[in-house]
């Protein structure tokens, strides 16, 4: 989609579809919307008088102009009540509206900058998220269907429209952003949403080349071999009952001052978890084609990272495995020594995405990291806990987290943190091992993070169990059915304000 703002009067805007926002509880439509209106015959006073359009949240009402002004047709959107607009209610309506420019077949749409009196938000930060509404709103997955090569009727472009001068540098800055963000969540979906059979941890290093490639990125690979020299048990051991040899992805995005410590982001990435020995009732099982969000999210915040040109300096790591039974999978019982020699005795190997993320926070940790971030479809106690809005928040850094926080809001991907008390680790206790894998049915989110804890040394640490909201139901607003790519745009977020500005 291409993205562009002008200075310029609604009446004047020449486009397919011309999106125009309405509260609930403000009755009257603002000055710059009253020209437009004469135009029109009174067509928008009348919608209002008449309780046609009321302004409730993702409300839409269509009218087509017949000439009357340039844009074709303008497409009103409700917000709901303007005292509670949030960014994330613009990225609703945006979305809303994208799915409603595509029915008619229209290509190209414009919409003034929304929301900025009633939120005090510069324009480049409410830009950003018409941006990732609008990209995210038309996003649909056809690689598979027979009718892939039909004429599509996606948004090419989304024109943002200002009356203020001084606005348009900060709302182009606003569209990069956005852009960036929004392309690097869709890039995340497609790499879930493709099946397990196509998408291997092979096919994981072809997208990570080709995204280096084309990036500048620093791509390195550890093969088998390489891992067995490490001592990687927990990637090597949940890879042992499958025909696809696990990798261990390395990016370094390095435009930061020299020898600044750098961000590590570390992502669980299991193309398919079967659970292994301990295997998952079959029910909805096809979903496990997307246990690699935290590595697709991962990819997705280098990608967005490169692209924006951030000054910082940046890693993701990607432990890249399935999860399968076989004559040689890890057994119940069995004991991994990791990267960081601690051993570990699997009582549950379905327990699996802690594993691998332990050999993949030890390497990050030999870094001499700034922080680490690590990110996983990890519990279905996390599902229990927080439902499907919250991604639970767990660390050992006050200030990191607040950080998270902060990105989350702004984002629309909230964080919800959950204590990490020691006495947790308990649970954890083995009689054969320095731990065991799973530490029972209480606070399973808390124990799985207590049990990544023991691989993170002593820098600042971030886990993002992302297992309630990596997967959705049904369609909403920019959220589309299936693999949601959730934590994508908070990784990014958390970068951009990381660095401090938006990059060069």
């Amino acid at each position: 989609m291409n993205c562009q703002v002008k200075q310029r009067a609604l009446i004047t805007e020449a486009t397919d579809v011309l999106v125009l926002e309405g509260y609930e509880d403000v009755r009257t439509w603002p000055k710059a919307y009253q020209e437009l209106d004469n135009a029109l015959g009174g067509q928008l006073r009348e919608l209002r008088t008449n309780g046609e359009f009321s302004g409730k949240n993702q409300q839409t009402v269509l009218i087509h102009t017949r000439g009357a002004v340039p844009a074709r047709r303008i497409l009103l959107v409700g917000l709901g009540k303007e005292t509670e607009i949030t960014l994330d209610r613009i990225r609703q309506a945006m979305g809303t509206a994208s799915k409603k420019v595509r029915q008619t077949g229209a290509q190209r749409c414009s919409a003034p900058v929304i929301g900025s009196t009633a939120l005090k938000s510069l324009p480049s930060v409410i830009a950003q998220a018409m941006v990732e509404g609008t990209m995210l709103g038309g996003y649909r997955f056809n690689h598979y269907r027979s009718d892939n090569g039909e004429p599509s009727n996606d948004i090419r472009s989304l024109t943002l429209l200002t009356m203020n001068a001084t606005q348009v540098k900060a709302i182009k800055a606003g569209l990069r952003l956005g852009e960036a963000s929004a392309a690097a969540t869709s890039f995340a979906r497609d790499l879930c949403n493709h099946p397990a059979n196509v998408m291997t941890p092979s096919r994981v290093v072809q997208e990570a080349k080709r995204m280096a490639k084309d990036l500048k990125v620093k791509l390195t690979v550890l093969e088998q071999e390489d891992q067995e020299r490490l001592g990687m048990g927990g990637l090597l051991g949940v890879s042992r009952g499958s025909q696809e040899s696990p990798k261990f992805i390395i990016l370094e995005y390095l435009r930061g001052k020299k020898k600044e410590a750098p961000i590590v982001l570390v992502g669980k990435t299991v193309t398919f978890d079967s659970g292994g020995i301990s295997l998952k009732p079959s029910e909805n099982m096809e979903q496990m084609k997307a246990d690699m969000t935290g590595g697709a999210d991962v990819l997705g915040a280098v990608r967005a990272a490169a692209q924006l040109r951030l000054p910082l300096n940046l890693v993701g790591i990607l432990p890249v495995t399935e999860n399968m039974p076989g004559g040689r999978a890890t057994k119940p019982g069995d004991i991994l020594r990791m990267l960081n020699g601690k051993t570990v005795e699997v009582l549950n190997t379905d327990a699996e995405g802690r594993l691998i993320l332990a050999d993949g926070l030890a390497y990050a940790a030999r870094l001499n990291p700034a922080c680490v971030v690590d990110i996983a479809t990890l519990t279905g106690a996390c599902i229990i806990a927080l439902g499907q809005f919250a991604i639970g928040m767990l660390g050992n850094d006050d200030k990191l987290k607040a950080e998270f926080t902060q990105a989350g809001r702004q984002a629309g991907e909230r964080v919800w943190e959950m204590p990490l008390w020691d006495e947790y680790f308990e649970q954890l206790n083995s009689d054969v091992a320095d731990m065991r894998n799973i530490g029972g049915r209480g606070g399973g989110m808390i124990t799985a993070a207590m049990f990544l804890s023991k691989f993170v040394g002593t820098c600042p640490w971030v886990h993002l169990d992302i297992a309630s909201t990596d997967w959705s139901a049904s369609e909403r607003p920019y959220l589309s059915k299936g693999p949601t790519a959730i934590g994508t745009r908070l990784l990014v977020q958390f970068l951009i304000n990381r660095s401090g500005k938006p990059g060069k």
